[in-house]
């Protein structure tokens, strides 16, 4: 297993879906305390990563403004996160993907380093949060030798994030003492309710 450092990691932020709780608009480019969300979620996952990397369907060259590659799903017809993580997966010059969504602002500034030490403790090849109550499932941190396996799984029609995730060694990681933060907006009413945390956090 290759060593697990921050050098060791790309990012990636998962923003190909089509929002359909949203009235389908683009939810990463979506305001949120006057910033775009995906605006939050990559200035939390920069400094955990060596890269980053965003996986869009739509509104490429809006993305790519933010100076980071902009990759689609290779599948066509919004086949859900699995897709992104390929695309991903394949992108990356790195041993390992953290993945994340673009409609979660409130990122630990530890996620990568907990989801690296479970892995690490307990020999996984993949590792996902658990917020105390329930798996959060898209944020991940993934080897890149699992791309042929999930190639496969979505070549057969997979599209089930917690049926691949069973066919591999995984880590469950322990952030029930940080449940806020994978709270992710999906109507006007949540953006409001965590404007006034996000501009508090802001520097």
């Amino acid at each position: 297993m290759a060593e697990l450092i921050q050098d060791n990691v790309t990012g990636l932020v998962l923003a190909g879906g089509r929002a359909r709780r949203m009235g389908g608009i683009d939810k990463g480019l979506a305001q949120v305390a006057g910033r775009p969300m995906i605006e939050w979620v990559l200035d939390g996952l920069r400094p955990q990563t060596a890269a980053l990397l965003i996986n869009a369907n739509r509104s490429h060259a809006t993305y790519r403004a933010y100076g980071h590659p902009v990759i689609a799903d290779k599948l066509g017809g919004y086949c859900g996160p699995l897709a992104g993580m390929a695309s991903g997966l394949e992108a990356c010059t790195t041993d390992y993907l953290a993945t994340c969504p673009c409609d979660s602002p409130l990122l630990p500034p530890d996620l990568v380093a907990r989801l690296q030490r479970d892995l690490q403790a307990q020999q996984a090849e993949l590792a996902v949060a658990h917020n105390g109550e329930r798996l959060q499932p898209v944020f991940a941190l993934l080897s890149r030798e699992l791309l042929p396996s999930l190639n496969a799984f979505l070549a057969n029609d997979g599209r089930k994030i917690d049926q691949w995730y069973a066919q591999h060694r995984m880590a469950t990681v322990d952030f029930s003492d940080r449940p806020e933060a994978f709270l992710n907006i999906n109507s006007a009413d949540d953006a409001s309710a965590l404007a006034d945390r996000l501009q508090a956090a802001s520097p």
